[in-house]
């Protein structure tokens, strides 16, 4: 028969949970969404979630024509992420509530770590939006950028978040400690080396960071921006050639079919001659070139699986969500347009994302509470659901 939890292992569990809310600094910068965990199960932990619309307008007062079908895109998200820290401590051990706080201590920093790291995982293997710097960042202008590819692709004003390596963030600090006037923020920078919100983002200084290598796929990959084959259509569903059974598609993503895709490496950033940006509502051309990321490498060597999708309503196929989604404009077509990657040296990578852009879906277990192990739960504000079992057992 096992052990109650005595209320000394009670109070351990809920000092735990609170050290464990106080480590989750990057989770609570990005979009937390409930689901119902009976539903999830039922569709093996995935559901899919709205994109934003973009809407069209038109001059003139008849409309007769300009009444088009929308299309809603939309995005799977899943339940994917399952992490725990297991330990062992017999009867006699737990008379010794010191190392049982320590065991938990360590287990709640590993398990905040795990959310955060899942967080700049997504934000940098995925984000599209890509400033490339030659130098590591040291002042106000390696911000700027990423807020001016923000505004002029009509990113949401609020809410933006910029997370730099330790080295880069103390730079920018240190840029702004030599600052003459040793007073308000300066004066922050100097004593705490912190830098705060800078050009709209909120800062914050990793103790990790991903890097990203050099690209190896060299200078003579190109893609053909001429014919249709490589633009995009996006479509709300699509149907199955055998069944025809309507499927959900994930419009983050496509297939193009390029030159050669030897040694391309998923996460290489890149750029298309000719390929410019445009503003996603007014659809106004940036005048820079579109950025884009390697999601993954097919095997057969022509083709890769990029994000975002080449949409630049200039086909001969669009149709009017094409319109509504446009994301580039093709200045000069070529069946050889050469792709340029912009990762040319390593460096760490410092995310920059809107809160919106990421979300987070907390999940929990149902474990018996009846197989023998004593089970104790709480949520933190983020919704993250924290479970303590013990299976205890004395021996006379």
């Amino acid at each position: 028969m096992a052990n109650a939890f005595s209320k000394e292992e009670r109070v351990a569990f809920e000092n735990l949970l609170e050290g464990f809310q106080d480590a989750l600094v990057l989770s609570r910068n990005v979009s937390i969404y409930t689901t119902d965990q009976t539903m999830m199960e039922r569709t093996n932990n995935t559901i899919w979630r709205p994109q934003p619309y973009i809407s069209r307008s038109y001059s003139g007062t008849d409309m007769t024509a300009n009444f088009l079908d929308y299309t809603q895109l939309a995005v799977p998200a899943t339940i994917g992420f399952n992490q725990s820290v297991p330990w062992i401590m017999t009867a006699t051990e737990l008379r010794d509530a010191l190392q049982e706080q320590r065991l938990g201590d360590s287990a709640k920093q590993k398990l905040a770590s795990d959310i955060n790291v899942a967080v700049m995982n997504v934000a940098s293997s995925q984000g599209t939006l890509v400033v490339k710097r030659l130098a590591a960042a040291s002042g106000f202008d390696d911000v700027a950028q990423c807020e001016a590819i923000f505004n002029e692709q009509g990113v949401n004003f609020d809410s933006r978040y910029l997370a730099l390596s330790t080295r880069d963030y103390n730079g920018m600090a240190g840029n702004l400690a030599s600052r003459q006037t040793l007073q308000g923020k300066t004066l922050t920078a100097y004593d705490r080396a912190f830098i705060g919100q800078v050009a709209s983002f909120d800062t914050f200084k990793l103790d990790y960071a991903n890097r990203i290598g050099v690209a190896a796929g060299g200078g003579s990959i190109t893609i053909n921006t001429l014919s249709g084959a490589n633009a995009y259509i996006p479509q709300a569903v699509t149907s199955s050639p055998t069944t025809s059974e309507r499927l959900n598609v994930d419009n983050r993503y496509q297939t193009v079919t390029v030159s050669s895709s030897a040694s391309v490496a998923v996460g290489d950033c890149f750029t298309i001659a000719g390929v410019n940006a445009v503003h996603h509502i007014t659809k106004q051309d940036t005048g820079q070139l579109k950025t884009f990321r390697v999601i993954s490498v097919p095997a057969g060597g022509t083709s890769l699986v990029i994000s975002p999708p080449i949409t630049s309503n200039q086909s001969e196929n669009d149709t009017a969500a094409t319109a509504e989604y446009q994301n580039c404009v093709v200045n000069v077509k070529s069946a050889t347009s050469a792709i340029v990657f912009m990762n040319t040296a390593a460096a760490p990578i410092n995310c920059f994302w809107q809160k919106d852009a990421i979300e987070i879906l907390p999940g929990r277990y149902a474990v018996p509470t009846d197989a023998g192990a004593n089970v104790m739960r709480a949520s933190t504000d983020q919704g993250m659901n924290w479970s303590c079992r013990s299976n205890t057992t004395s021996t006379p």
